[in-house]
């Protein structure tokens, strides 16, 4: 029974870690100076806070609850 138990805490590890890597952040990603969907300037502290961001934080916050609403 250990061994069923050991393998699947095995299998759970490296899926947390494989799903971990994948949303890390690239430090070296270019953002936008201009939002995509309303183009006003992204402002400057937004831009290094989140690099390789396209979009202002205003529409952001409205991407993200539109997507939660649809349950993504």
């Amino acid at each position: 029974m250990a061994d069923i138990i050991d393998t699947a805490t095995e299998i759970e590890e490296l899926q947390r870690n494989a799903a971990l890597s994948a949303h890390r952040r690239n430090r070296n990603a270019v953002s936008a100076e201009r939002c995509e969907e309303c183009d006003e300037p992204i402002p400057e502290l937004r831009r290094a806070a989140v690099p390789g961001c396209q979009t202002c934080a205003e529409c952001q916050s409205v991407i993200e609850l539109r997507n939660k609403q649809r349950g993504l």
